[in-house]
């Protein structure tokens, strides 16, 4: 059985690129950096979790939630083939037992803030936009893009940036924790504007501080789909 089976809807992300040395320590042992065109990205990302179970049930008040995360992209080479896959710098939810539960059993590295979201669409625009409050500042991620969604272009960033089907979570210098991610492969809209407005350093911490000044290289509205998280397994250093 599945440890999670939801919905993942309207991902709205913006992709920074940045210098690799950033990440450095972020890395999970067993994983490195997976670069697209040469250039490492990464990438703030917010989302709603929809119809959610975890082991098959439904958790009263923790279905429907809101996520807003900075992530990272890794491979690992295993069995003759590369894993794509995501590491999550942190991610923010509205519920503490959601925080609790991926902390503990994962490794992830989640927090427990006030968050809103809001979806409208006219004729021929969408406007998805999360929002996140920390220290009394409030935080927004908004994207305006066409009602109709497209398939993604293959060999394309975006595929790049929406293909990712595992997660690691770095436990300390000698193990790490791998899970897969299933879904199909998603549909995107066309972006005609955004607006950003965070505090990366106070959210995410000082070392990304200078994303504040940092304009993306693309950002991106993805429709999503169902989603499993499957059971996680240990990675050791092999001494």
């Amino acid at each position: 059985m599945s440890f999670l089976k939801a919905e993942w809807r309207k991902l709205a992300m913006a992709n920074y690129v940045i210098d690799k040395d950033y990440l450095t320590e972020f890395v999970p042992i067993g994983t490195e950096l997976d670069l697209w065109d040469g250039k490492c990205f990464v990438s703030l990302v917010g989302f709603m979790f929809k119809n959610t179970r975890l082991l098959g049930i439904k958790v009263p008040y923790h279905i429907d939630f809101e996520e807003v995360n900075l992530r990272f992209y890794v491979k690992r080479f295993e069995n003759g083939k590369w894993k794509r896959g995501v590491v999550f710098i942190k991610e923010i939810v509205p519920k503490r037992a959601l925080t609790f539960i991926a902390n503990t059993v994962y490794n992830e590295n989640y927090e427990t803030l006030p968050m809103s979201h809001k979806w409208s669409e006219n004729e021929d625009t969408r406007i998805v936009e999360y929002k996140w409050a920390k220290f009394g500042k409030e935080n927004s991620f908004q994207v305006s893009t066409s009602s109709e969604c497209f398939d993604i272009l293959s060999g394309s960033e975006t595929e790049f940036i929406t293909e990712h089907y595992w997660g690691y979570a770095k436990v300390n210098k000698e193990k790490s924790n791998e899970y897969e991610v299933t879904h199909p492969k998603w549909k995107t809209y066309k972006v005609k504007d955004y607006k950003i407005d965070v505090d990366f350093g106070t959210v995410y911490g000082r070392e990304f501080d200078f994303l504040n000044a940092k304009k993306p290289n693309s950002v991106m509205l993805a429709e999503g789909s169902e989603i499993t998280v499957e059971n996680k397994k240990t990675i050791k250093m092999i001494l």
